[in-house]
């Protein structure tokens, strides 16, 4: 394959993609795409798509494209209202990826990278870590729509030749991270006693830092073609150490204290917190050995230091 020398980067503006855009513009020639062309980065040409949709037209910003990093999708929790999730997630992330797949490929664009979930495997794991010949069975609407993205997307990567690279993170987290992790450094920030004393389970996460790393690696390295890779920090970390890790960089003592089980259960089910309590007391490990035996890849940071990182920057930015 020819090298890679102008990239386009769907979500450019998202938790993920704002950090990616950053590491790209030092070595590539980017094509950020938001939903506003009112958004402007510096050093790279932006344009405005409008929400993404099976009907969303790319021809201009495809122009001399070699590779798309696609991470724009949905992934927030839908309004209760909502009559059918399902479809609401399959609108963006599987109806409107498989339009822009197909655009590339009829554009000539070499490679496209796809940020999937390692939610398409299930939501925890019991004695042994998932890899990427781990069974299928997603357990959320998005994690299900994620994987018949997937599915789509090797279909047209089979029919045109373009090449394509699937990446199945868990938690990625960061300072300013959404969702669950930004409760979890609220909570810690507070300075409360946590009920996580006796906790003794295993997660693998991602380092946001990490995870770019790595995606910046598979836009130009060759054996990353037609793969598909689990990612975490190739360190696996419990609820405990985390919370100490964070409270850590945040200036803090970590208050924690022993709580049964069955109690915790039984709120976060009345609160509709079930994911919050999986993440929190549960465990789930990934083997992501793949990627660095493959790609010679090494994660830039351990997981104590960007946790560490993380609480420092949460507080930093609360002040």
């Amino acid at each position: 394959m020819n090298p890679i020398k102008r990239v386009l980067l769907t979500g450019s503006t998202g938790f993920v993609g704002s950090r990616l855009h950053t590491a790209l513009d030092a070595a590539y020639s980017v094509v950020a795409t938001s939903r506003s062309p009112q958004i402007v980065w510096s050093g790279s040409q932006t344009i405005g798509v409008g929400d993404l949709s099976s009907e969303t037209t790319w021809t201009p910003a495809l122009q001399g494209i070699d590779c798309v990093v696609h991470v724009a999708g949905r992934a927030h929790k839908l309004n209760d209202t909502v009559e059918n999730p399902l479809s609401e997630f399959r609108k963006v992330n599987v109806d409107a990826s498989l339009n822009l797949a197909r655009q590339a490929s009829a554009a000539g664009v070499k490679r496209f990278i796809f940020i999937s979930s390692i939610g398409v495997h299930g939501a925890s794991t019991a004695g042994h870590p998932l890899n990427e010949f781990s069974p299928l069975i997603p357990h959320t609407d998005y994690a299900l729509s994620k994987l018949e993205a997937e599915r789509g997307l090797k279909d047209i990567s089979h029919e045109s030749g373009m090449e394509l690279v699937i990446l199945r993170p868990p938690l990625i987290y960061a300072g300013h991270a959404p969702g669950n992790f930004r409760l979890l450094l609220k909570l810690v920030s507070s300075g409360l006693p946590l009920p996580f004393s006796g906790v003794n389970n295993q997660r693998s996460m991602v380092s946001l830092e990490n995870l770019v790393d790595l995606i910046v690696l598979c836009i130009k390295h060759p054996d990353a073609a037609n793969q598909t890779f689990l990612v975490s920090d190739g360190v696996d970390v419990s609820t405990p150490q985390i919370i100490r890790c964070l409270s850590k960089g945040m200036g803090r003592k970590a208050r924690l204290f022993p709580i049964p089980d069955s109690l915790i259960y039984g709120g976060a089910k009345l609160l509709r917190r079930e994911t919050t309590y999986d993440q929190l007391y549960g465990s789930l490990t990934i083997d992501s050995s793949k990627a660095r035996e493959l790609l010679a890849w090494t994660a830039p940071i351990t997981p104590d230091e960007a946790l560490f990182r993380a609480g420092k920057d949460y507080i930093s930015r609360a002040r």
